[in-house]
């Protein structure tokens, strides 16, 4: 028997910046909405500081961080496994990755006809 995908994953570069991160700030969240500009990335916030939203989606943990997605963005790529991953660069303004010259960003992998019919509702 398969394992059940999961709906969220992270790259050993995204788990490496999150032990980082949360040597300075141990409970954090991150939250994906489809805004323009940092609003379409991934975005780490201290736990307490973002107010999740009533349509957003808890897609899962990594390394026991919540990870959440905005409602309407969730309806648009529920067919999707959301990916964290590192690239160069600065992190949004508003985001605890901002000024490590690394920032998360979001790949996504489509998930397959059997994957799908396995997913749990969310």
């Amino acid at each position: 028997m398969r394992e059940t995908p999961r709906r969220v994953e992270a790259t050993e570069a995204a788990r490496t910046l999150i032990a980082e991160i949360r040597s300075d700030h141990p409970d954090i969240i991150f939250h994906q909405s489809g805004g323009c500009c940092d609003g379409s990335s991934p975005m780490c916030y201290p736990a307490g500081e973002f107010r999740v939203g009533a349509s957003d989606v808890r897609l899962g943990d990594i390394d026991g961080v919540p990870v959440y997605i905005s409602g309407p963005q969730f309806a648009a790529w529920k067919h999707t496994q959301l990916i964290l991953d590192v690239v160069p660069g600065r992190g949004g303004m508003f985001s605890l990755d901002n000024g490590r010259e690394r920032r998360f960003l979001a790949r996504a992998k489509v998930f397959s006809a059997e994957e799908l019919a396995q997913l749990g509702p969310v």
